[in-house]
């Protein structure tokens, strides 16, 4: 008998409508006062910081010095046009200039919006931790066209969210081409159904969303956590780059 979930919640009540919805934050700015410059601390040998990525307990992923003094917990969806701004704009600054110095970690966590969001999700996070990071980036910078095969394809695609939780995320995947996107990237066809078959993983990647959202109660993507707290009105790299720089890493 195929293994199901009592409930898919997120994968369930979105529709792709969900993929032009904000939730990107807000104006507020929380200014903090100049620190000391933080001392460098060398990566391990052969290595870069950004080279080093784990797993952490929540389920996220973390590149960079895991004892690093500043720690940036980024939540981002797949989905959301301003994470993959983000992205775009902080890829060769942020681990040059912060997560290469070994002041600075990043830790992304996947906050799921909709059943793209979480069919690409899953499929990231069933790759070797090292390949998660490429794998992100390459959906931000493809955001566009998986939504135009979304939209290209609406019946499949709400046929696919009406399918058994068995099957539901592989029907996902072939309805707006996920899983020729991530073939074209290094993972076999098997890699992917089986991904999309393992609904455990997804069940994680939903519980962790509801469990940020508690916790931090998110209003939006991307929503950063510096240290423990949440970095209220930094929604962009500018904003971002400017605080760590604030913080000692300059």
């Amino acid at each position: 008998m195929p293994k199901t979930l009592p409930t898919l919640r997120i994968a369930l009540l979105a529709s792709l409508g969900a993929f032009a919805l904000a939730a990107c934050g807000d104006s507020k700015t929380d200014p903090a006062k100049e620190q000391e410059v933080i001392a460098k601390v060398a990566a391990p040998e052969g290595k870069s910081w950004s080279d080093v990525v784990a797993v952490s307990p929540e389920g996220g992923h973390v590149m960079g010095n895991p004892d690093a003094p500043i720690k940036i917990i980024e939540f981002a969806s797949l989905t959301c046009p301003h994470c993959a701004d983000f992205a775009a704009e902080s890829h060769d600054e942020l681990k040059r200039d912060f997560i290469d110095t070994g002041r600075v970690s990043l830790e992304l966590r996947n906050f799921v919006r909709d059943g793209v969001d979480l069919t690409a999700a899953a499929i990231t996070h069933c790759a070797p931790p090292e390949r998660y990071f490429p794998l992100t980036q390459s959906t931000f910078a493809s955001q566009a066209q998986i939504f135009e095969a979304a939209q290209a394809n609406p019946q499949g695609f709400e046929a696919a969210m009406k399918s058994a939780p068995a099957v539901r995320f592989q029907q996902i995947a072939k309805a707006v081409k996920l899983d020729a996107f991530f073939q074209s990237r290094g993972m076999t066809g098997e890699q992917v159904n089986a991904c999309l078959a393992n609904l455990d993983g997804i069940k994680k990647l939903e519980d962790s969303t509801s469990a940020a959202q508690q916790q931090y109660n998110l209003q939006g993507t991307p929503t950063f956590v510096i240290n423990g707290q949440v970095a209220e009105g930094i929604t962009s790299w500018p904003l971002l780059r400017d605080r760590l720089r604030i913080m000692g890493a300059r």
